[in-house]
């Protein structure tokens, strides 16, 4: 299921996401300057790799410098591939200016930080032997989610469902869509413990740690300048097929 749009309008400009969407891009327009060896070098560099803080030895045998936790911060601006910027910066972009709404720009920046952070430890206590980097936003992303999932239950997000070649489009509460997307992070992360360590791909228990961080910590970053809103848009069906300018 890939979402579209939501049906929950936007009283303040989202600063915060479109700070964070920009600051991406232009690190990932940065990556495609690097050649192959460059690249590897700057996500191992910069990107977060478990065995590099879980196996100190390891770290000064091959050259990582000795107390840098920097990684912890900017593996959160750091992307793969198209597919892997795009998506990311998609779900930022639709759900984070209804979360950033309630918090205010600085609060949500903060908050946005805190839940990567929590993914990426969360990433290390499971994987500590993993000595590939691991990059991209989804985890913090996955604390935005968590946070929509509490705030905003009866928001009705869009899907698109390919089924065969059919782009079959369908308008699903927005507690059941993330619902089943935070299962389907926890089925592939359970599944991935099976396998080696060594094995690359997505950072399957970030996303659920920052989820869960996400629903846990939301609260703590209300503005109190913003008081709590209810919106009859959060249960209105017609307008979650109303697209937003």
């Amino acid at each position: 299921m890939f979402p579209l749009h939501d049906s929950i309008p936007t009283r303040f400009p989202p600063f915060a996401v479109w700070f964070l969407v920009f600051s991406s891009v232009l690190v990932f327009v940065f990556e495609l300057g690097l050649s192959e060896r460059e690249i590897q070098g700057f996500f191992y560099l910069f990107g977060l790799v478990p065995a590099r803080y879980t196996d100190p030895e390891w770290a000064q045998t091959v050259g990582f410098p000795v107390g840098d936790y920097w990684p912890f911060l900017t593996s959160m601006f750091l992307h793969g591939g198209w597919m892997h910027i795009i998506g990311n910066m998609w779900f930022l972009w639709l759900f984070g200016d209804n979360v950033e709404d309630r918090m205010g720009s600085i609060r949500f920046l903060l908050f946005y930080l805190t839940c990567g952070l929590a993914a990426t430890l969360v990433q290390v206590f499971v994987n500590p032997a993993s000595t590939l980097p691991t990059v991209g936003a989804s985890g913090a992303i996955a604390g935005v989610l968590g946070a929509y999932f509490v705030m905003y239950p009866r928001a009705q997000v869009v899907v698109m469902i390919p089924i065969l070649f059919y782009p079959f489009i369908v308008a699903l509460p927005a507690a059941l869509f993330l619902a089943f997307w935070f299962l389907m992070q926890f089925l592939a992360g359970t599944s991935a413990l099976f396998q080696s360590a060594e094995v690359g791909g997505v950072a399957w228990w970030a996303h659920v740690g920052g989820f869960v961080a996400g629903v846990l910590l939301h609260r703590l970053f209300f503005s109190p300048a913003r008081r709590w809103r209810f919106h009859r848009d959060e249960i209105a069906y017609h307008n979650a097929w109303k697209r937003r300018l």
